[in-house]
Order: C-alpha cells, then structure tokens, then sequence
C-alpha cells in the first residue's frame, strides 16, 4: 500500500523507557508472513490506566480491559496486540478467546491473569485464531527487548500506511522522565475515547488514580478531537503505563501533564495524517458559539460532512457547504452573525459572502496539503478544534473490499 502523501518522514527515535519491553510476530491471524502481533510487558509496580471505546457493540478484549483496570499494581503487567481481526461481535466465542490469550500469557510470563491486556484490531465478525497467537508466546516472551517498540508499533497496524510514535522528554529536579507513544488507525475513526488502538509509556513515578486523570482529561482534547470518517470503532482503546523506573514522582507536574498532552496530540494528528485515501490534512476551528458544546457539535459537523470533505478533496473552495454543516449541526446559530474563512482568507462574515472574496485566492489556498476552516457563530465564547481530512476515491477503494 502506497504511503500517505501526510506521512512523517521517518517513524521518529523513541527513547528507551526503563521497566518496559517488546516483541513481535508473525502469528498468520490473517495474513501469512505479516507481523501481527505483539507483546510488551512492564515492570512490577507499573501504573495501568485507560480510556476505551464507548460503543454500545464494543469487543470482548475491550471489555476484559475495562473490567481489569484499577486492580492491584504491585505485579508485572503484560499488553497483548493482536491486528487482522478485531475479535468483535464474535460472542461467546470472543470472550473465550480472550480467557485463553490471557491464560496463555500467564503461563508463559507469570505475569498475574488481571494485569494481562489485551486487544484486537481487524475484520469484525471472525472469530479470532488464538491458537495461532498462543503458538507465538513463547518466542514473544524469550525476544524481549526494550528497543523494539518500532517494530511493535508496526505489529498493530491494519490499513494504516505508516507506523506512527511520537516521544517527549522533560527534566524535573535535574532528573530525565521519558514518555514514548505508538499508536494505530487509519479507518473507522470518530472516537468516542481514544482511536483505534494507542499505548503510551513512561518512566514517570505517577499512581493508577493520578494516571487515570490525565488520560482522560487529555483524551478529550487530542483523541476525542480527530475524525475520519464518522464511524467509531468497536475496540477502540488507549492503554498508558508508568513503570515508575526514574524515581520522579510527577504527581500533579505541569509540565509532564504538558508533555504528554503533547505525545496524545502528535499520535492523534498521525491517524488523521493516514485516514484512508487522505491527501489533505485539515484543522476546523470553531469559535463565537453559545457555548463550548455547540462548538464542538459545529466542528464535527463540518468536519464529518461527505460534502465538506469531498469538496476538499477536489480543491474546491465550496464555502457553501460550510455554511450546511453549521446549519445541520443542532447548535445555536444565527445565519446573520455567521463567519467563515479558509486559511487567512475571510470567504463570509455577517451573514453574507465577504465584499472582497475572491474565488482565485481561495482556490489557490485549497491545492495545500494542510488546511484551516475557521468558523466564528459571533454568539458567545465556545469554542472548539477539531482535525480531519478529506474524502477521496481512495476511501472507497480500501473499503469496498475490506473483508474480502
């Protein structure tokens, strides 16, 4: 599959996290020769939290997490990833599969059954091979490592088109705390947590409480924030683990809270960056409205409307279409205190098309990569940002076909 013209140029240096190490392989969940599979397991004491999808057909591996969060810290903790088949909407059959990987995995580790994760991505509906995974414990056990989070990062990903990470370092008290994401997810993207799958590990000393905190609050403003295609997936999960190794207790830290805002961000602007068939990466900043929940209800609209994305696929600078989506959205708005602009250029304001519009310089405009749609309701102070691309035939290319 050809890269995304979005993508990063290169999957980024990540530093070595203390108390956390990888392995991957080619189980042949559903296709042969392909990595597909990985296992990362954290040191006793490791903080656990996480932030899951909230549909109401989520996974079984989804709902196992769930149940297991917020349990005893003081054993190892071990995260299991498989990608080719989401073991979703697959029954008692799903759940089995997870009560069997999770033994496995406790056999093989020792690792305790209620500090082993799990999680799949891929076709819903199949039942997942967990035989061929089980298979492949023993050489993930005996291959870890603490520099192959690359290579994990690549064992998750389904249609995604590049592996994605993302890092950031802070110095508290003269001393070094490390964070390092990975994340997958092209397709199937209006989370209502997290994206498709997200682990973020640290060397921060933080408790399970603290940890979970962050998480949530920042989810709401990088992952919650990204949309696709409108559709949220099944198993959805984000999974982040402090093993608590640099002895910097950053409870209630700013600039670790920061820090790993800044990880969420980057991750979740990198699935966007790999929607499927994307060519255009887009910010839709909504300001002026009632409220901070009209705001966002603007920019989903915008940023989730075929119409919208379509047109700026085609470089069309259709501001029209603009003016639909706030109008569909069930926000407060008002048609003649309404504003809009592409980039720097205002295409309306009051209700009406700007007096210097012009159609050449907003054209112009729409042939870069990276575009802003900035809306202003002028009826309050909400406001809200959300990121998108554009829809093109390249979508519907990877999608008709998916399952077969």
């Amino acid at each position: 599959m050809k890269t995304s013209p979005l993508a990063p140029a290169q999957f980024p240096d990540l530093p070595v996290i203390a108390g956390v190490t990888f392995a991957s392989a080619a189980a042949g969940v559903k296709y042969k020769d392909r990595t597909d599979v990985m296992l990362a397991i954290a040191a006793p004491g490791s903080s656990v939290a996480g932030v899951f999808t909230r549909s109401a057909t989520r996974s079984a591996p989804v709902l196992d997490c769930q149940a297991k969060l917020g349990g005893d810290p003081s054993g190892p903790a071990a995260i299991l990833v498989n990608s080719g088949n989401s073991n979703a909407f697959t029954g008692k059959n799903g759940v089995a599969s997870v009560a069997a990987l999770t033994q496995a995995v406790m056999d093989q580790t020792g690792v305790p059954l209620d500090r082993v994760f799990t999680a799949s991505t891929g076709v819903i509906g199949e039942p997942l091979p967990h035989d061929r995974i089980i298979a492949k414990l023993t050489a993930l056990h005996e291959g870890q490592t603490e520099a192959a989070i690359k290579d994990a990062a690549r064992a998750i990903m389904t249609t995604d088109t590049f592996p994605k990470g993302a890092s950031a370092t802070i110095t508290v008290d003269g001393k070094q705390v490390q964070i390092a994401g990975i994340a997958k997810g092209s397709g199937m993207i209006a989370p209502d947590m997290a994206t498709m799958l997200v682990y973020i590990f640290t060397d921060a000393q933080i408790g399970q409480d603290a940890l979970q905190a962050l998480i949530s609050q920042h989810n709401d403003q990088t992952f919650n924030c990204i949309t696709v295609d409108s559709d949220t997936s099944t198993s959805d999960s984000l999974v982040a683990v402090a093993t608590g190794m640099s002895g910097v207790d950053v409870t209630g830290n700013d600039d670790f809270s920061a820090a790993l805002h800044g990880v969420m961000l980057d991750l979740a602007h990198q699935v966007v960056r790999d929607g499927e068939g994307a060519t255009k990466f887009v910010t839709v900043a909504v300001t002026g409205a009632a409220d901070a929940a009209d705001a966002r209800k603007v920019a989903m609209a915008i940023a989730n409307s075929p119409l919208v994305k379509t047109a700026i696929a085609g470089q069309d600078a259709n501001w029209g279409r603009i003016v639909m989506a706030v109008g569909k959205s069930g926000a407060q708005a008002d048609r003649d205190k309404l504003s809009i602009r592409f980039g720097d250029i205002t295409v309306a304001e009051n209700g009406w098309r700007a007096p210097d519009y012009s159609e050449e310089a907003t054209s112009a405009y729409m042939k870069n990569a990276e575009l802003l749609i900035g809306v202003d309701l002028g009826l309050g102070q909400g406001e809200s940002t959300v990121w998108t691309c554009d829809l093109t035939h390249g979508y519907i290319d990877i999608n008709a076909d998916y399952r077969s």
